[in-house]
């Protein structure tokens, strides 16, 4: 049986200084049978800790995963050049899927579409086979993202969403029926909204929020109100090929996969039920949507 989870490059994988506990959590998900694994070019800051982290932490067992990673450049030239260092960090000769991370707004579809624009170092890489699939990413708005379906044939997707979604720019109603229709490999991300939407969360200080890359988009004083289970089952649920989650310890990974081994699709009634759970906390579980661009 398929495991519908994916490591994610972010939480501790895009620590800095943090080898030891990123490879034990990719190992421990490599003998978990755990093997798509997602990065990007921007996770870790300018020394890109998460694709060095992976680079190190699956050499040896390149035949046996499957590593996605993403370009935020917008220019060919820049794009190729970005993928020059990503194929370096990760220790191999290809990707499976290079992605066009976080298309959110016109300006960005403008940039990627445009003479010279990333879609060209896409294309480019595809073609010199040093990039199997192509993706485009996003979490803002899904008019960006349908945009840039309908602009080029792109392999997968991957978008935020979770059991809040449908309270603010929905993917779920908006995007996920496009790349259905497209037959696109669907990922999802945000699953848990980096533990924000649930029960067992405890917010930081404000202050500390505000420091925060989630806290520019929401503040949270309460915690939110649903289980891992029913995150990750909610998301599970959709027409998607996989989960995508970025963990911060050993156990999170192991909790993940046992959640993955343990699925059972929800009916639309719980499914309903879940989303109506969420409207309590969805700007918390959706901060991703909210920030200023």
């Amino acid at each position: 049986m398929p495991l519908f989870f994916g490591l994610g490059g972010q939480g501790a994988l895009e620590k800095a200084n943090n080898e030891s506990l990123a490879l034990q959590m990719i190992q421990r998900a490599l003998e978990l049978g755990v093997n798509y694994f997602d990065t990007s070019a921007i996770y870790g800051g300018p020394d890109r800790w998460s694709e060095r982290y992976l680079g190190k932490g699956l050499k040896g067992t390149r035949d046996k995963v499957f590593i996605a990673t993403k370009t935020k450049e917008r220019t060919r030239d820049a794009a190729l050049k970005n993928l020059e260092v990503s194929l370096k960090l990760l220790d191999t000769d290809h990707i499976d899927t290079w992605q066009l991370h976080d298309a959110g707004i016109q300006e960005d579809i403008d940039q990627i579409f445009g003479k010279g624009g990333a879609i060209e170092a896409l294309v480019q890489a595809r073609d010199q086979k040093i990039v199997r699939h192509l993706g485009v990413t996003g979490r803002f708005r899904p008019g960006a993202l349908i945009e840039c379906i309908h602009r080029f044939p792109f392999d997968t997707v991957l978008m935020g969403v979770n059991a809040t979604d449908k309270y603010y720019y929905s993917f779920e109603k908006d995007l996920l029926p496009l790349a259905v229709e497209k037959q696109m490999g669907i990922i999802g991300m945000k699953v848990m909204a980096r533990g924000r939407i649930l029960s067992s969360w405890t917010p930081p200080p404000v202050e500390q929020q505000k420091q925060s890359w989630e806290g520019r988009g929401a503040i949270a004083t309460t915690p939110g109100t649903l289980t891992k289970k029913e995150t990750f089952f909610y998301n599970l649920s959709l027409p998607i090929s996989r989960a995508i989650i970025g963990c911060d310890s050993v156990e999170q990974v192991e909790e993940c996969v046992e959640l993955a081994r343990s699925f059972a699709p929800l009916s639309q009634a719980q499914m309903a039920a879940l989303g109506s759970k969420g409207r309590t906390f969805c700007q918390a579980g959706l901060f991703f949507r909210l920030m200023p661009r």
